[in-house]
């Protein structure tokens, strides 16, 4: 650039930009003085001028002000994305057909256990309300806030004995349901009991810790409450 404007060349440049950045008349009224020395280099390919029909004037343009947003503005932008529940129009059989295979993390197997022992000879909507009871109770703050921490809770679940599940045959019809039912509740799926139902118990059982709660319903043979 040095070798077609020469050092006026230059210091007209530097004129420009800086009466662009900072809209200074006085570095403007340079440009022009020096104007014939810089004919040379061509202004409109840096996007910096734009020639008149005149090949002896030029017009110049004003480039546009980059606002940098702040950091509040930026903060502003944020997107908070609300969790995703999955639902499905799909049967509860159909839907169990689909997700019965394929291996379990430690929580969903501790779901499906539980589903397994206590409702494995109930209705799949008997046994899927029993996994949304479990998962109710995790998410309420007055049980153990993991799954695991629910079903093995001391006193809960009578399968239970000292922390440890009983063995079941892997390869049962039973278990590759109770599986499915627990990757169903999780995901959404299907709507089940509310949220608030935290308690259960079979009909042909009366304890005494049901008069303080409110029953909701009744699947297959399970009795389920709300406080």
């Amino acid at each position: 650039m040095t070798r077609f404007l020469g050092a006026r060349g230059v210091a007209a440049v530097g004129a420009l930009l800086l009466s662009l950045v900072n809209g200074s008349t006085d570095a403007l009224s340079q440009v022009h003085m020096v104007l014939p020395v810089a004919q040379n280099f061509d202004l409109r390919s840096q996007g910096l001028v734009a020639a008149t029909p005149s090949a002896s004037v030029i017009v110049l343009v004003p480039a546009p002000r980059l606002t940098l947003p702040s950091a509040r503005s930026a903060s502003a932008a944020r997107v908070t994305v609300a969790p995703v529940t999955v639902s499905s129009s799909l049967p509860l059989s159909a839907l169990v057909d689909a997700n019965g295979l394929g291996e379990l993390d430690e929580e969903a197997s501790c779901l499906a256990t539980a589903v397994y022992f206590e409702s494995k000879g109930e209705p799949l909507e008997g046994q899927l309300a029993v996994a949304q009871v479990v998962m109710n109770r995790a998410a309420s703050g007055r049980y153990p806030s993991t799954l695991c921490g629910v079903v093995k809770q001391r006193a809960q679940f009578s399968f239970v004995r000292n922390g440890a599940f009983p063995s079941l045959d892997p390869n049962c019809d039973g278990w590759r349901k109770a599986r499915a039912i627990a990757r169903i509740a999780q995901k959404h799926m299907v709507a089940t009991v509310p949220t608030d139902v935290l308690w259960y118990h079979a009909n042909y059982v009366v304890p005494r810790w049901r008069q303080a709660l409110v029953k909701v319903e009744q699947i297959g043979q399970h009795i389920f409450y709300r406080a």
